[in-house]
């Protein structure tokens, strides 16, 4: 059974870098493609990105020119960074494996506050 795991600050300073890693247990990254979603407070889902099973990662056009998407094959982990962050950004963070063009399963999710 696949499961995902998030680590990082719950909280980052504006114009700072958030920094999010999901962990990968049950099954193996180079087999799936891989997303980060968001849902910010009283708001939607938000499609960040994602990162192919080939390694080559995917930019929401919105949020593109703050997002980088990378993976460690080695420890089977794939890490969100979003920089110059805004308390626009606060939001309840997902990592999710895409599989049959859907999402699932997702993580638990990790709240991140963008405050001074």
């Amino acid at each position: 059974q696949v499961q995902l795991q998030e680590s990082g600050p719950g909280l980052v300073k504006p114009s700072q870098t958030l920094s999010l890693t999901c962990t990968v247990s049950g099954g193996s990254i180079t087999t799936h493609g891989w997303a980060w979603i968001r849902q910010p407070p009283g708001k939607g889902l938000e499609y960040i990105g994602f990162i192919a099973a080939s390694g080559n990662p995917y930019y929401s056009p919105a949020l593109k020119s703050r997002t980088s998407i990378s993976r460690d094959t080695s420890k089977n982990q794939f890490t969100l960074q979003l920089s110059s962050v805004t308390p626009e950004d606060t939001a309840v963070y997902y990592c999710a494996r895409i599989a049959n063009a859907s999402f699932g399963p997702w993580s638990q999710g990790t709240h991140v506050t963008v405050s001074s």
